[in-house]
C-alpha cells in the first residue's frame, strides 16, 4: 500500500504511527481479548484512558489548575450552541460579542443569536475574510458576557497572530484547526474548544477547556448534554461518550509528546508553512489569497494567476499522490492543510510539483 499526502482540511490525516498503534490494539486492547470500542466507558481500563488523555493534554498545553477538560458530543459546531447556552446568562443583559473572521465565526454568531443579544464586534467580510479584523477591546460594554473569536480560519487561511486582551470579559476561542499546533497561553481564555478532526483525532467529538468559574451559568432550558457542568461533574461520562475518539486522542497526544511537545511541533509547523509560502511568493504563477500579515500555519490558501489551469493542476497533483488540494468554494483555488501530522516531506513534494507545473505551463 502506498500512502498519499493528504492535504484535506478535515477529517484530516492522522500520524501514521498513531493509526498503526490503534491497528495493533484494535482486536485485543491491553490483553483483554476485546477491542477498545467494545469495553464499557465505566470500566477501569477506559478510566485509565481518559485520565491519561487529561494528563497528557494538561502537560502539553500547560493548562492551569483552575481549568477543566471536557470531552463533548457533537464536534465544534455543537459548541456554537453550547457556548451561549452556558455563558450568555452569566450577566443579566445576556449580551455577547463576536469577531467575524470567517464562515465558522459567522455561523457561531448566528447560532448564538437564538439565546441573547449578539453584537458583531468586527468583521472582514467585505474583503472575503482575507484578514483578521481589528477591533478596540476598550469599546466593549462592561455587561458583555463573553467575546468569541475563531483563532484560525480553515477556509480562508488566516489566523490570529496575537490574541486580544478583553480584560474581565471572558474570551472564548474556537481553536478547531490549530489547537496544539503552537504554544498558547491558556490563561488568556475563558473557554477554548476544538473539534478533534484536525489535529487531535477523529471527527464527531469536541475538546473543551473551560475555566472553573464559568461553570454553573447555563440557561435553565439548557439540555443536560449541552451543559458543561454536566461534563465537569461526571468526567464527561454522564452517558456513553465517544470512547474510541477519546482513545485515539490519547494516542495522538502521546505522539505529540514523543515529537518533543509544542515547542518542537510549532517549529516544524512554521517551517512547513514557510516552505509553501516561499514557493507562492517567489513565483508570478501563484498568488496567495490571505493577507500576508495574517497567514495561517495550518491552512495555506492560494490560486493560480491563470485560473483556467486550476483543474489540470488539481488533476496532476492527485496523480502524484497530493490529495484534497481543492480550495473551499468560498475562496476557490487551492488549499493545502498542513496540520501536525503532515510531514515536511509532504510540503516539499507539493512545492516540487508546483515548480514543475509552472515550468510546464509557462
Amino acid at each position: 500500500m502506498t500512502r498519499i499526502f493528504n492535504f484535506g482540511a478535515g477529517p484530516a490525516m492522522l500520524p501514521t504511527a498513531v493509526m498503526e498503534k490503534a491497528q495493533q490494539e484494535f482486536l485485543d486492547y491491553n490483553n483483554m481479548g476485546a477491542s477498545v470500542i467494545e469495553i464499557s466507558h465505566r470500566s477501569k481500563e477506559f478510566d485509565a484512558i481518559i485520565n491519561e488523555a487529561d494528563a497528557l493534554l494538561t502537560e502539553l498545553a500547560s493548562i492551569p489548575e483552575n481549568y477543566k477538560i471536557l470531552y463533548v458530543h457533537g464536534g465544534a459546531q455543537m459548541q456554537f450552541s453550547a457556548v451561549p447556552l452556558n455563558l450568555i446568562n452569566r450577566l443579566p443583559a445576556r449580551k455577547a460579542a463576536y469577531v467575524e473572521s470567517g464562515n465558522f465565526a459567522k455561523l457561531a454568531a448566528k447560532e448564538a443569536a437564538r439565546y441573547g443579544n449578539i453584537t458583531t464586534l468586527a468583521s472582514s467580510e467585505a474583503t472575503n475574510y482575507n484578514c483578521i479584523p481589528a477591533f478596540d477591546a476598550a469599546a466593549l460594554d462592561a455587561d458583555t458576557s463573553y467575546v468569541h473569536i475563531t483563532s484560525n480560519n480553515t477556509i480562508y487561511g488566516t489566523r490570529w497572530q496575537q490574541f486580544p486582551d478583553t480584560g474581565e470579559i471572558p474570551l472564548v476561542a474556537d481553536m478547531t484547526s490549530e489547537l496544539l499546533s503552537r504554544k498558547i497561553d491558556i490563561s488568556k481564555f475563558g473557554i477554548i474548544f476544538a473539534g478533534l478532526q484536525k489535529n487531535l483525532g477523529p471527527a464527531g467529538l469536541a475538546c473543551v477547556i473551560i475555566r472553573d468559574d464559568l461553570l454553573g451559568h447555563a440557561l435553565p432550558e439548557t439540555p443536560s448534554l449541552l451543559n458543561y457542568k454536566t461534563y465537569a461533574d461526571q468526567h464527561s461520562l454522564a452517558n456513553t461518550n465517544n470512547t474510541f475518539a477519546i482513545y485515539m486522542m490519547k494516542l495522538v497526544l502521546e505522539w505529540l509528546r514523543d515529537q518533543g511537545g509544542l515547542d518542537a511541533i510549532e517549529a516544524q509547523n512554521e517551517s512547513k508553512a514557510a516552505l509553501l509560502y516561499a514557493a507562492i511568493d517567489n513565483s508570478p504563477f501563484y498568488q496567495g489569497t490571505a493577507h500576508i500579515d495574517h497567514r495561517s500555519a495550518m491552512n495555506v490558501t492560494f490560486n493560480l494567476t491563470n485560473p483556467d489551469l486550476l483543474d489540470e493542476f488539481l488533476s496532476q497533483a492527485l496523480a502524484r499522490g497530493l490529495y484534497a488540494l481543492k480550495g473551499h468554494r468560498n475562496v476557490g483555488g487551492i488549499r493545502a492543510s498542513i496540520y501536525n501530522a503532515m510531514p515536511r516531506e509532504g510540503c516539499q513534494a507539493l512545492v516540487d510539483f508546483m515548480q514543475e507545473f509552472e515550468k510546464n505551463n509557462t
